[in-house]
């Protein structure tokens, strides 16, 4: 059936790879070109034009030269107002809130514009390999939503691929480091900043299965805005020195984010970079020589935003960094002085401050007590050559290597009380199937919605709503229905939801196609949010939960005073009074803002009222056994 392929879809720069007699390696194009620029341009009429020669139209015709689209795919043009302010090519959206680029008289959804990078590198796999390519293994951020992954597979089958595994970048990273250099039982840290995303997820390889512990990042977050912050700087220089307005110069601003990625690049391997900018006017020419320590000062803000994600990381993976063997840096990002130096303290791999030129490809630094820190594969290309592992694992290859991956959100329903009943628990290997049953609340109820949510909150409005549906089933007296909900998660993340009438067999199958549109920056909120409230969540749930079973008892026993009320002895009437009158008083001191009350003090009142009502009970039990005798004519 030919080979898999791996691609990594990248934010900047886009590679393929495969593997060939147990060895990955990435392929070149025709030019010898390892990397393919994630850019394509668009003339007023003939085929879009992708890669370095789409790059070079960057300056000359930008409105109609598309890069970085990686950061909309999948994406609702409200969620992501940060990357939507410096685009030089117009940004719509559909009814629905999806982002559209406007090219000419085209809108392009960001997966047909991904399709096109696809295809080009879809062409150069099949002209290495002479032989057609149609099937790829392709790379996602680990914080990719739903929508975000469905899309991105929606790119691949646009481009004439069978998307055979959708897989998490930190993850094909670690494949590649893993197949021959971790011993048999490590713990790693994989340290993903590319282009436009970043990752940090943690990792365990015992026994050739690789098992993701934990992971976290945010999909809005990389070298995309360190080169923003640098072209804003360099407009800034250009002001000051009586040059032109660059916010109202598209022309301009293209050469100067030009300018500015390529001295961030030269940066990395030089102390300084010249910036030059000749004839803007026919008058004025810019010329400015750039420091590193200038460009780490503007790329600091960016660095550190990804320090929260790696101490959640190990939090959620319940470890220090010290109990890690490794940490692997992936991503181009990754090559600059300054981030090395950051993993590095960030991590205890190594004392920086006698390596403050960095770390070079190749090299590795460790310590007695942290983790080595390994850049003994290209950065670059480590996504790309995990992934093609990934697809020789799918074709029968390296058989003795199994990948297990995680979900980073927790999936649940809503029950009653308004409640969130988690059905798979956050960072739950993927994949994974669980299911639970769930009963009716309210008699002849005709039938349940499925409200799916995701989050960490106890309370299912402080979570995200991901889909509803209903499913019918017969009449019958509370409690009596019995509905089996299934969530699995497949391989590629996408969620499929299942409900079945246990007793007719009735079921409905739900593909949750669209996950929650929403910045990494609200994911992790809901994170931090569900550790901030974590005490005041669990009494809401405690409260609830007893409010639920008061409530249902408070029932119960008016029913059962009605029924056989005149057969209980003055005393008995009045402890069930007392008692019940307690319940009763309890929940009327409900704090009607918090919604939250003593649910200790409420428990103990049930149960006090339990203790009450046990004779009532019992005549309850024997009055309805008497009425079934008298039915079947047994007693008269």
């Amino acid at each position: 059936m030919g080979k898999i392929v791996g691609i990594d879809l990248g934010t900047t720069n886009s590679l393929v790879a495969v593997v060939d007699s147990g060895i990955p390696y990435v392929i070149a194009d025709t030019q010898g070109q390892r990397s393919l620029p994630s850019v394509v341009h668009y003339p007023e009429s003939g085929e879009p034009i992708v890669g370095h020669e789409a790059r070079r139209q960057t300056v000359l015709k930008p409105a109609s030269t598309l890069s970085s689209i990686k950061r909309f795919i999948g994406r609702r043009l409200a969620d992501c107002p940060e990357d939507t302010t410096s685009t030089p090519f117009p940004l719509t959206s559909t009814e629905t809130g999806d982002v559209r680029i406007g090219v000419h008289d085209k809108s392009l959804a960001p997966e047909d514009v991904s399709a096109e990078i696809l295809k080009n590198l879809k062409d150069t796999a099949t002209t290495s390999l002479e032989d057609e390519v149609t099937r790829a293994v392709i790379t996602v951020p680990a914080y990719f939503n739903n929508a975000q992954r469905d899309a991105t597979k929606r790119a691949g089958e646009l481009a004439g691929l069978t998307v055979e595994r959708i897989i998490n970048e930190p993850t094909a990273a670690a494949l590649a480091y893993g197949l021959d250099r971790l011993k048999e039982k490590s713990r790693i840290a994989v340290y993903d900043l590319g282009g436009g995303t970043f990752d940090l997820s943690i990792l365990e390889l015992t026994e050739g299965s690789f098992q993701v512990l934990s992971t976290n990042g945010n999909t809005s977050l990389g070298g995309d805005d360190i080169d923003r912050a640098l072209s804003e700087f360099i407009a800034q220089k250009i002001a000051q020195s009586t040059g032109p307005d660059a916010a109202s110069d598209p022309l301009l601003q293209a050469k100067i984010n030009e300018q500015a990625e390529a001295a961030k690049i030269r940066l990395s391997s030089e102390s300084e970079a010249t910036i030059s900018l000749p004839f803007i006017t026919s008058d004025f020419s810019f010329e400015y020589a750039l420091t590193r320590d200038e460009l780490e000062k503007l790329a600091q803000p960016t660095v550190q935003q990804t320090r929260q994600h790696c101490i959640r990381a190990l939090a959620d993976a319940k470890l220090e960094a010290k109990d890690l063997d490794q940490v692997i840096l992936v991503g181009g990002m990754t090559r600059m002085p300054l981030v090395s130096r950051f993993v590095g303290e960030q991590f205890g791999c190594s004392d920086f401050e006698e390596n403050r030129g960095g770390i070079r490809i190749g090299e590795e630094y460790h310590t007695t007590d942290g983790p080595m820190l390994n850049t003994s594969i290209n950065p670059d290309e480590a996504i790309a050559l995990g992934a093609a592992i990934q697809g020789e694992i799918l074709s029968g290859g390296f058989q003795n290597m199994l990948l297990l991956d995680v979900t980073p959100l927790s999936l649940g329903l809503e029950t009653f009380g308004g409640l969130m009943n988690v059905i798979i628990p956050r960072n739950s290997t993927i994949p994974t199937k669980a299911g639970e049953m769930f009963t009716t609340a309210v008699d002849n109820q005709p039938s349940m919605l499925i409200h799916v949510l995701q989050g960490e909150r106890e309370k299912a409005k402080d979570n995200w709503s991901i889909g509803k549906f209903t499913i019918e089933f017969q009449k019958a007296q509370k409690g009596v229905p019995r509905v089996g909900v299934q969530f699995e998660i497949d391989a590629n993340g996408i969620l499929h939801v299942l409900a079945r009438d246990t007793h007719t067999g009735k079921e409905k199958i739900v593909d949750m196609q669209s996950a929650v549109d929403v910045d990494d920056e609200d994911v992790q909120q809901m994170v931090e949010e569900s550790v901030e409230h974590a005490f005041d969540d669990l009494r809401s749930r405690q409260w609830i939960e007893a409010k639920l079973r008061a409530t249902e008892t408070i029932k119960a026993t008016n029913k059962g005073i009605e029924d056989v009320g005149d057969d209980l002895d003055e005393e008995d009437a009045e402890t069930i009074q007392t008692a019940l009158s307690k319940v009763t008083n309890i929940l009327a001191e409900e704090d009607p803002e918090t919604e939250t009350g003593d649910a200790v003090k409420l428990k103990e009142a049930i149960k006090e009222l339990d203790q009450a009502t046990v004779l009532l009970a019992d005549l309850m039990m024997d009055k309805a056994m008497e009425a079934m005798l008298r039915k079947q004519g047994l007693i008269q």
